[in-house]
């Protein structure tokens, strides 16, 4: 079986490698692992200097995974940042809101991951809360810049998510954001232990999940896998 072609979202800002400083496509390289390993081929995707080549690109690939990353624009929800909301990556939040927009309406697979599930809930007419700990009263989402940590979901059992994962799953995690309002045509359907939305899917798309975890960063393929398979149909 030929494997599919799913692209991944990527960073593009300064980086620096040998004796070189320069704008550069970056993206943790568990991304492109955890999508071979899944059974598909990585094909990295910055973000262009023009947008009418998104459903030409769209229609080539087989599926599609949006990486984590800054925090999206409040300006694109309605809201005036927060003090701690980051600066938000403009040209990145317009390219990945314009991909997402072109796989909801050609029904192709998607894996939005972190930042691209809050997009994702953006896009679709949702809202987001900026600090979470402003609204839990903890920080256990995100305990310590820099470095992954791990928490608990309890996921709806007759869910594609529930499907895949059962009904608890043990995540790696890394966010300071999450949704509030739900957007149009996305169920909930798991949620950390203080009722924070950890996934949700989209109504009546045959592949289209948005996880609050990271699931590149843990050896359970079991999302990546799924998505290849959906992607190969």
């Amino acid at each position: 079986m030929t494997r599919p072609l799913i692209g991944i979202t990527t960073y593009q800002e300064a980086a620096r490698w040998g004796v070189w400083i320069r704008e550069a496509a970056l993206l943790a390289t568990a991304y492109p692992r955890a999508v071979e390993r899944g059974g598909g081929v990585p094909v990295l995707l910055p973000p262009p200097a023009e947008l009418d080549g998104v459903e030409p690109l769209v229609s080539r690939l087989d599926g599609l995974v949006v990486a984590g990353g800054p925090d999206v624009e409040p300006a694109r929800y309605g809201a005036d940042p927060h003090e701690r909301t980051g600066v938000p990556d403009l040209p990145r939040d317009r390219w990945e809101s314009a991909l997402l927009r072109a796989v909801l309406e050609a029904d192709k697979p998607f894996l939005a991951i972190c930042r691209g599930m809050q997009l994702l809930n953006v896009v679709q007419g949702g809202t987001l809360i900026q600090h979470l700990p402003d609204e839990v009263g903890h920080d256990r989402h995100l305990p310590q810049q820099g470095r992954f940590t791990r928490h608990k979901v309890r996921v709806a059992a007759d869910s594609l998510a529930g499907r895949l994962l059962g009904e608890y799953a043990d995540v790696p995690t890394y966010h300071h954001q999450a949704v509030r309002h739900l957007g149009r045509g996305l169920v909930p359907v798991a949620w950390a232990g203080d009722q924070v939305v950890e996934a949700v899917e989209v109504q009546g798309h045959r592949f289209g999940l948005g996880v609050q975890w990271h699931p590149e960063e843990d050896d359970d393929l079991r999302l990546f896998e799924a998505l290849a398979e959906a992607a190969a149909k």
